[in-house]
């Protein structure tokens, strides 16, 4: 939709105390957002809204933030999609509160494409690290997009694992469109916008609030076929994300843990549930309809060692020499790095920079570093 044929959606929306439910209700009852604004007061309060937003709405209030948010949109080139429009998430239409419009930067029609979520612990161990990776990689390689919350651990790493493979991806946010959250993942950002879209629900230059996360958790769980939970303490968000997603009747896959970790709890929890237990790309891939399995690609018959093999072919002496010395399975210490290859700290840790932006090495906290399983 053109942006300023979005006005009425935008002032609807952005009046205070109007969430998406009572904004579908509205919606229902007049039709369109000009319907609603055309509304008599008496019957926008018939509809459960509470008298300050009835007034905002019937005396047409919110209209000026409205314009300052075109504004806002047009110089960070994002464009809205209301749910009457056929980019518009034809799955979240399913769920309990749809959001009524969503702001989008990138490449709109992702957005109707298979995709799965793959969700979880902000701190993940190097085996969480290493399976989120690979689900992303092995389902992005197979055609199917990843879609995550662009948050620290899971959340990214999954999204790396994508990207890596020119996979598309979906980061749904819960800050504007145009606030990249945390910060450190601002070239992971850019690498979504390019294979994908950036999604959310809140206006531009929304900052990170903790409300902000569990609304945003609900599209997460509500455009995908099914959400995989890697790993997740006993009240994470990621639990939350898997059990929206059962509400909702999408498939909820639980990649297992070592139970004597914290971060194993949601997703062993949620396989002794009924959710199925995924140890690759396979196993999710086997139980998607059948339509949408017999449109994927066809996996790649080249076997993970073959790909290392492949990389390190195009890599220089020095970055060959790093590479070698890690492993996917095991991290290592930057000073053992340093003293195994016999050069200095500087060109070590400029050559660990370098491959760690090409995908194919990875930093874990205390300045470890291993291979990014291909």
């Amino acid at each position: 939709m053109e942006l300023e044929a979005s006005l009425s959606w935008l002032a609807l929306t952005l009046t205070p105390g109007i969430a998406a439910r009572l904004s579908a209700r509205l919606l229902r009852e007049y039709g369109s957002p000009e319907g609603v604004f055309r509304a008599p007061l008496t019957g926008i309060e018939a509809c459960n809204v509470p008298a300050p937003a009835a007034q905002a709405i019937f005396k047409k209030q919110l209209f000026w933030r409205a314009e300052k948010e075109l504004d806002a949109l047009r110089k960070v080139g994002g464009k809205l999609v209301n749910w009457k429009e056929p980019e518009y998430p034809q799955a979240l239409l399913q769920i309990y509160d749809p959001p009524v419009m969503l702001y989008v930067q990138g490449d709109a029609q992702v957005l109707n494409s298979p995709s799965l979520s793959i969700v979880g612990t902000r701190r993940p161990t190097v085996y969480g690290s290493q399976m989120a990776e690979r689900m992303g990689r092995e389902l992005a390689a197979r055609g199917l997009t990843i879609v995550s919350g662009l948050a620290r651990g899971i959340d990214a790493i999954a999204h790396q694992g994508a990207t890596a493979v020119g996979g598309r991806a979906i980061g749904v946010l819960g800050t504007g469109i145009d606030v990249c959250y945390p910060k450190e993942n601002k070239k992971l950002y850019e690498k979504v916008l390019e294979r994908g879209a950036i999604v959310s629900e809140f206006p531009t230059g929304s900052h990170p609030a903790p409300e902000n996360f569990p609304v945003r958790n609900r599209i997460i769980a509500g455009i995908p076929l099914g959400v995989i939970i890697v790993e997740g303490k006993q009240y994470s968000g990621s639990l939350i994300t898997a059990r929206l997603a059962m509400e909702f009747g999408r498939e909820v896959f639980g990649v297992p843990g070592n139970v004597t970790q914290e971060v194993s709890f949601a997703p062993n929890l949620l396989i002794k549930q009924g959710a199925k237990l995924v140890t690759n790309a396979e196993d999710v891939i086997e139980e998607l309809p059948t339509p949408v399995r017999a449109a994927l690609v066809k996996a790649e018959a080249v076997e993970s060692e073959q790909r290392n093999l492949l990389v390190a072919d195009g890599l220089s002496t020095v970055q060959r020499k790093i590479y070698e010395l890690l492993s996917a399975e095991e991290s290592r210490h930057i000073d053992d790095i340093v003293d195994t290859s016999g050069l200095n700290s500087s060109e070590v840790l400029a050559t660990l920079f370098d491959l760690e932006m090409q995908g194919i090495v990875r930093q874990l906290p205390g300045k470890q570093f291993n291979k990014v399983l291909l």
